[in-house]
């Protein structure tokens, strides 16, 4: 009787343990973690169908599970760092634990893993772009002249203009894309700020601080780059405008130079026609072209 009691109570604990599984999304990952003897597994898609088949078990009994990006380069790197050996399951659930705290992960949610590993793959990008452009910011420095940290004013202007650009659109859902290049590469980043019914936005955390950061670094480096907006209301054209980084702040586009940057093709240069029941348009004035006293970097 006592050990059916201990088996049912496990049963529940196990339900409430809410677990990671690391994932190799892509057949390259799949193929480096192949040289490992105790990594059992032939081929990338009945890896694939098992971890669906694990996924659905565990949602079924109730138990939550999280999906984490596994790079076989930072597992190798994670090993020699504490030691351990590669070679061994035990190393690997180690690994996975990190990743559940640290790395990029997404809520597994019964879609098919066809449809979870792009997010995964986007939040993974996300989360090394915001890396990539906080330390920039960080390195940035002291102001010569004020003193002040030139990186952490520029995120503080640039949540100033993104709180600004959101209040002066017009309701609906919004979709932003800003780039920057030359710092030295290009970063782009992506914002979806959505209207729930009672009109209040909708902005994931992760997202808006990465999106923050590169315009933050844009606006700290002087760099070229632009920042455009779509929004979609039913019933009306989308509306789409934006501004381009001038020195430490953004300059609105005409319409015209909207209309231009939406309908050439990036790679070729070729003009693509435009799309129907879109308005191309010069932004609303975000009213905040003066900069506060005292920060002239």
């Amino acid at each position: 009787m006592a050990r059916t009691d201990h088996r049912a109570l496990r049963r529940v604990l196990r339900r409430e343990i809410a677990g990671t599984i690391g994932l190799l999304t892509d057949e390259h990952d799949f193929r480096a973690m192949r040289r490992y003897r105790t990594f059992t597994f032939d081929d990338h898609l009945t890896y694939l169908h098992q971890i669906e088949a694990l996924l659905r078990t565990r949602a079924s009994e109730g138990t939550h599970t999280t999906l984490a990006l596994f790079d076989p380069e930072e597992y190798a790197e994670f090993c020699t760092h504490t030691g351990l050996d590669p070679d061994a399951s035990a190393s690997r659930t180690r690994f996975t634990a990190e990743l559940a705290a640290t790395g990029p992960t997404i809520p597994y949610d019964g879609r098919p893993l066809t449809d979870l590993v792009p997010d995964l793959v986007d939040e993974a990008v996300r989360q090394a772009t915001w890396e990539y452009a906080s330390t920039l910011l960080a390195r940035l420095g002291p102001c010569p002249t004020c003193g002040e940290d030139i990186g952490r004013a520029a995120f503080t202007r640039a949540s100033h203009l993104l709180t600004r650009i959101l209040d002066t659109a017009p309701p609906g859902d919004r979709h932003l894309v800003c780039s920057i290049s030359g710092s030295p590469e290009t970063l782009v980043t992506v914002l979806h700020a959505d209207q729930d019914t009672e009109g209040t936005t909708q902005l994931d955390e992760a997202e808006t601080l990465e999106f923050t950061s590169v315009l933050a670094l844009g606006l700290a480096t002087r760099s070229p780059g632009g920042l455009v907006m779509r929004t979609s209301t039913p019933g009306t054209p989308d509306r789409v405008y934006g501004w381009r980084l001038r020195g430490d702040t953004l300059a609105p586009l005409t319409a015209g130079e909207v209309f231009d940057a939406y309908c050439t093709d990036i790679e070729s240069g070729d003009l693509i026609s435009p799309e129907s029941d879109v308005d191309y348009c010069a932004p609303p004035d975000l009213g905040t072209q003066e900069k506060p006293a005292g920060h002239h970097h």
